[in-house]
């Protein structure tokens, strides 16, 4: 396996990236656009956000993941990187368009040099306070909000680590946990909800812990990631340094803006997820930006009127 702690920015390379007009994809696929080949694959119901891509240079390609239709899309693609989610409470879509999707895109694409999966923390069995390490067990933690969502994605990753023996193509599992940005994240929808006067739903099982990742070290991991992309799969846990509770982070967006942020306890708010990063610094490093430089910057781009 390669050290891919000092992987720099890819460059030159063809790139598909899948669910492109996601939150966590979009500005990931606008980045990479500026020094490679990428393509965008989606169903693009969103046709501004399909505009805003190819606009950028960026070549779309629709693709129906749970019909397991890839349409023109090519297969010649250097990396591939899978951010794609159906989010539906139907069982088979939920099913068929994760774990089906990501075995048939890997099929697709077998002749890429490395293969990313983006998984989630949420494929973890909730245990109170515990910093999940990638060995522990795999469960259910969605189950208030999505029924479908954590169970399709321990699929998906059991399809994924499949297809990856059985085509040695070199891959990651990187499970993400709390992915934010200016644009994007759970930290923007709570002080969306601070702001327009709402209290902030929080787990009775108080406090809420997560390890919350800037964009920046998303865009910057990728390349190490696929730098550490093996058979059998590499399974790694993605995200940010620093724990945070959802507690400490309203309170924090609170002395930023000026607003007081209230709380309403119940067990249908996602439990914590926080996440032991040890396997992630061994492979590619720490991250970067400190939680409350990334919220601060994340409060002027969205509501400067707000900022003292």
């Amino acid at each position: 396996m390669t050290d891919a702690r000092n992987a720099g920015a890819l460059t030159g390379e063809k790139i598909l990236v899948v669910g492109a007009t996601g939150q966590v994809a979009f500005p990931l696929t606008l980045s990479l656009a500026g020094s490679n080949e990428v393509w965008a694959a989606a169903r693009f119901r969103n046709p501004d956000a399909r505009n805003r891509l190819e606009e950028a240079g960026v070549r779309c390609a629709e693709i129906d993941l749970v019909a397991g239709s890839f349409g023109e899309l090519p297969d010649d693609f250097s990396y591939v990187l899978n951010l794609s989610v159906v989010h539906t409470n139907n069982w088979g879509k939920a099913l068929d368009g994760n774990a089906g999707g990501a075995g048939g895109l890997m099929w697709h694409c077998r002749a890429a040099k490395a293969f990313l999966h983006c998984s989630s923390t949420g494929v973890y069995q909730p245990d109170h306070h515990r910093r999940f390490a990638e060995g522990d067990p795999l469960g259910d933690s969605h189950r208030p909000l999505l029924p479908t969502y954590s169970i399709s994605k321990v699929a998906a990753e059991a399809v994924v680590r499949f297809c990856a023996r059985q085509l040695g193509l070199p891959t990651t599992i990187a499970r993400l946990n709390v992915p934010y940005g200016d644009t994007f994240g759970l930290p923007l929808m709570h002080l969306e909800t601070m702001v327009a006067g709402h209290p902030v739903e929080v787990h009775t099982d108080a406090p809420s812990l997560y390890n919350p990742i800037h964009a920046d070290d998303i865009l910057a991991t990728v390349p190490k990631l696929l730098a550490v992309a093996d058979v059998p799969a590499t399974v790694v846990n993605w995200a940010g340094n620093d724990v945070v509770s959802v507690e400490d982070w309203c309170a924090y967006l609170g002395e930023l803006t000026g607003l007081e942020p209230t709380f309403v306890h119940t067990d249908a708010a996602i439990p914590s997820v926080a996440v032991d990063l040890t396997r992630m610094h061994e492979l590619i490093g720490p991250t970067t930006v400190e939680w409350r430089d990334g919220f601060r910057r994340m409060v002027s781009a969205r509501h400067p009127e707000l900022v003292g």
